[in-house]
């Protein structure tokens, strides 16, 4: 295709959703309830934590860690979509659109390993719980949480050095709610082959390799839990182990359909299927994983007494 007669885009414009106008303000209201529920629920479990030092283990560490990594995930994205629901310009810079690509795929690839981790430290205190607290030290923990975050901001830097030394022209739109990285590449009007491979293959490693120590951790979590003799303590790890497993699925399998398939026409399809891993996903994280915790809810309670009683104190005192 011939573009040496078009001009440079310097602008995208987000599609979004099909345009109809009864429905944004509705699908605004959706939005934003579940952008707050998903900011709420993690910040109140990276509180809860940090107060409490019953909950200082590695298990609330990685799961603070998460937390932190749902609040950017879904703040890379959500706002943006929002906004454009209440506005007819639905811009976007290109150096905007730049830094929403690397920073959405860079957290993408940190909660694979994350998830990895997590799943790694429920199998070593389940099946190896002798074992345990040798294994996890804090520096263990940290390194791991550290080598989470570094590898997959480090793994996308290439792919987004590349993607800003594209040129752009012809059409500035962008059939999607985000800058995602194929409906960005087909906008370019210079070669994207090296890109195109390049992502495909670290979403191969990254996405396959964590999914597969995540699910070869959670068969023996599944096998030991089996094990135990009494029913009633039998069904309540399992009933934990399942919940982690069902957003674990969700997650993957969201993801693998977008990014590890043959190069397919992108479609309204996608959409949908984008917003399970990048809204759906983090909002549903801090309930799965915390929020029916006995110890959290018991942690919780306690600092709404202590508030309770800070502020009977203080009006007594007024």
């Amino acid at each position: 295709m011939d573009f040496t007669n078009q001009s440079e885009v310097t602008e995208f414009i987000l599609v979004g959703f099909p345009n109809i106008p009864q429905l944004e303000m509705l699908l605004f209201f959706v939005f934003a309830a579940m952008y707050l529920w998903t900011i709420t629920a993690n910040a109140i479990i990276i509180l809860v934590v940090r107060l409490d030092h019953h909950l200082h283990t590695p298990m609330y560490f990685f799961i603070c860690n998460l937390s932190v990594l749902e609040i950017c995930y879904t703040t890379v994205t959500t706002p943006k979509l929002m906004a454009n629901f209440l506005m007819r310009s639905k811009m976007i810079s290109l150096y905007g659109c730049i830094v929403q690509f690397y920073l959405f795929f860079s957290l993408g690839s940190t909660q694979c390993l994350l998830l990895a981790v997590m799943a790694f430290d429920r199998y070593l205190a389940i099946c190896n719980p002798l074992r345990y607290n040798a294994v996890m030290t804090q520096r263990t923990c940290t390194w791991a949480a550290f080598c989470s975050w570094g590898t997959g901001f480090l793994t996308m830097l290439v792919p987004g050095v590349l993607v800003l030394h594209l040129s752009f022209c012809g059409s500035n739109t962008i059939n999607h709610f985000f800058c995602d990285a194929d409906p960005l590449l087909k906008r370019s009007c210079t070669e994207t082959r090296l890109i195109e491979v390049l992502n495909f293959i670290l979403a191969l490693i990254i996405v396959l390799s964590s999914f597969t120590l995540t699910m070869v951790s959670y068969i023996y979590i599944i096998s030991t839990v089996m094990k135990i003799p009494r029913s009633r303590g039998r069904g309540k790890a399992f009933s934990t182990c399942s919940s982690h497993l069902t957003i674990v699925v969700i997650f993957y399998t969201t993801v693998m359909f977008m990014y590890i398939r043959p190069r397919a026409r992108y479609s309204d399809m996608n959409k949908v299927v984008s917003v399970f891993y990048s809204v759906v996903t983090p909002l549903l994280n801090p309930f799965i994983y915390t929020l029916r915790n006995k110890d959290v809810k018991e942690a919780i309670n306690k600092l709404v007494r202590y508030d309770t009683f800070c502020q009977n104190l203080y009006e007594k005192r007024q």
